[in-house]
């Protein structure tokens, strides 16, 4: 069983993963384009987190995880609990080209953009703005934020829209 990370997966699977590849996934781009009422923000004021947005052309890096055998079961109900927990996100299969030259089938969470939470398109500004002062269940939106640029810069996968989210953000929380 293989998983795409394309956002806090990269840095918090949550699950035994047998092995990691960077990946590349068509189709599909990283984007700020689902509200967080949970885990980065509330009902009253949500946050922004990643979700993977079809787009034609596009194309997303990220790493492919291979969940240890024998785990599977427990990591795909640990995934469905994790990601599934207000359903604007909807579970697919997709196919990575790993960096290794294999191709795989993996799980991966996409946005539903039909749902109340999806909010493509919003502006960088207004992104940051929402993501400086949105806090959930799982801490501060910033630091979700932060996480996941370093790590990505970090494997070499740097996205420029998330490295400028990022500074701007620090600039607004003045940390």
């Amino acid at each position: 069983m293989w998983v795409f990370g394309y956002g806090s997966l990269i840095w918090q699977p949550d699950f035994p993963v047998a092995e990691a590849v960077t990946a590349r996934l068509e189709g599909w781009h990283r984007s700020f384009c689902m509200r967080s009422i949970h885990h980065r923000g509330s009902e009253a004021e949500p946050g922004l987190v990643l979700a993977l947005d079809a787009a034609p052309g596009a194309v997303c890096l990220g790493l492919a995880f291979r969940v240890a055998p024998g785990a599977e079961a427990e990591t795909l109900a640990a995934l469905r609990e994790r990601e599934l927990i207000s359903s604007a996100y909807l579970e697919r299969e997709v196919e990575l080209a790993l960096t290794d030259g294999r191709t795989v089938r993996a799980l991966a969470y996409v946005i539903d953009p039909a749902h109340a939470q999806y909010c493509g398109g919003l502006p960088l500004e207004e992104q940051a703005q929402i993501i400086a002062r949105a806090q959930g269940g799982r801490g501060p939106n910033r630091d979700y934020l932060w996480n996941t640029a370093a790590h990505l810069d970090a494997l070499g996968l740097g996205d420029p829209d998330l490295d400028w989210l990022a500074a701007r953000v620090r600039a607004l929380v003045q940390l």
